[in-house]
């Protein structure tokens, strides 16, 4: 769980460095540089890792057998079960909603409401869970979209469904995407190594981002050494240290309990936003604010919470 609680701090205040990062910096080469140092980061810890495993397992004969179970399943099965595959599955889905996000925070520049506003995807993900894994969504659900949704009004819609920006609507799809990003995790993680996938899905993300960025021809190796801290925080920090955190506390912690810790974040972004950014919101700004943290909790409730649990 602490693991969970420091990757939500970590990402909270990684929106500080995103809005930065785009005063020099297109999202795309913004991106590909902090996933690339994110993924170098781990480069030490895993040939650390790797060395201590073959000194403890250099008289390991019974791998012979797992060998055997392993021929006997299906290729999809064996697949899933790959390393490199399922870093690339994460990855893509990674690379989808950082893309979409910093393209939102490129729009509307502002900390605290791309962070509340990607918070939703902690409501989404039993919604999501309930679309594609048929698991049941309770009564609290619901209710926690609608607190939700109406929290989403009073940030975003201040005059009229015009003044929903292009930001807002990128911010919200990206929620979706973390959201499925986080049952992607759940369902195929548990099988991977938490460093390998993390390096798997940051190698994924940085390398389409790099493809994206030379497409665009927005490489711009000045505009870099101008945003050095953003990048340096955004890659290592909220890359490298916090989404190997998030891999790790999935590890113990279920996708809907972990999507609460996590929602954590938004709070983040709205300190850090003021502190370093002096942003201030509107009374109504902050009403949204403080009614998607609440729906966001809402969405973690069992679905009776009143209900003694058996001895």
């Amino acid at each position: 769980m602490a693991c969970l609680v420091l990757t939500a701090l970590i990402w909270g205040f990684a929106f500080v460095s995103q809005v930065q990062g785009m005063d020099s910096m297109t999202p795309l080469f913004f991106n590909a540089a902090r996933f690339t140092l994110g993924a170098v980061s781990l480069i030490p810890l895993l040939l650390w890792r790797r060395a201590r495993r073959r000194t403890e397992d250099s008289d390991a004969e019974g791998t012979a057998v797992s060998v055997g179970e392993k021929t006997n399943r299906g290729v999809p099965a064996r697949l899933l079960a790959n390393p490199a595959v399922v870093g690339a599955v994460c990855g893509v889905f990674l690379f989808t909603a950082s893309t979409l996000q910093q393209y939102g925070i490129l729009y509307g520049r502002s900390a605290g409401r791309a962070g509340f506003i990607t918070a939703l995807y902690i409501v989404m993900v039993p919604l999501l869970a309930f679309v594609f894994l048929r698991r049941r969504v309770h009564l609290m659900t619901m209710v926690a979209v609608a607190v939700a949704v109406i929290g989403f009004y009073f940030l975003c819609i201040t005059d009229g469904f015009g003044s929903l920006t292009l930001a807002d609507l990128l911010l919200l799809f990206t929620a979706v995407l973390f959201a499925a990003h986080i049952l992607v995790i759940d369902t195929l993680g548990s099988r991977v190594d938490p460093l390998v996938l993390s390096f798997g899905q940051f190698v994924t993300t940085a390398a389409l981002s790099w493809i994206g960025s030379l497409v665009e021809g927005s490489v711009n190796w000045s505009g870099a050494l101008q945003g050095w801290g953003a990048v340096l925080y955004a890659g290592i920090g909220s890359v490298g240290i916090a989404y190997t955190l998030q891999v790790v506390g999935q590890q113990w912690v279920p996708p809907t309990r972990a999507s609460l810790i996590m929602s954590l974040e938004s709070f983040f972004s709205v300190v850090g936003g003021a502190l370093l950014l002096g942003e201030v919101m509107t009374p109504r700004g902050y009403l949204g604010c403080a009614l998607i943290f609440a729906g966001t909790l809402l969405a973690q409730l069992p679905a009776n919470p009143f209900k003694k649990k058996a001895d």
